[in-house]
């Protein structure tokens, strides 16, 4: 069986954390600003578990070897 490939994308996008979780960065902050509220803009601040349905599938397809 040949190795299996960590796809670049997701190797740039999660993050494993110790116990296993999966963990990414909130999206909506890039561009735009003057629109959102300053809640929306403070609470979209760092970083997020992902749920663990999705996150079981981000390891299994995406990130096979993290």
């Amino acid at each position: 069986m040949p190795k299996l490939k960590t796809k670049s994308g997701a190797k740039k996008r999660f993050k494993i954390t110790g116990s296993g979780k999966v963990v990414y960065a909130q999206s909506g902050k890039r561009h735009g600003m003057i629109k959102r509220t300053n809640k929306q803009i403070r609470n979209l601040r760092g970083t997020t578990v992902l749920f663990k349905t999705d996150g079981d599938n981000v390891k299994k397809y995406f990130l096979p070897n993290g």
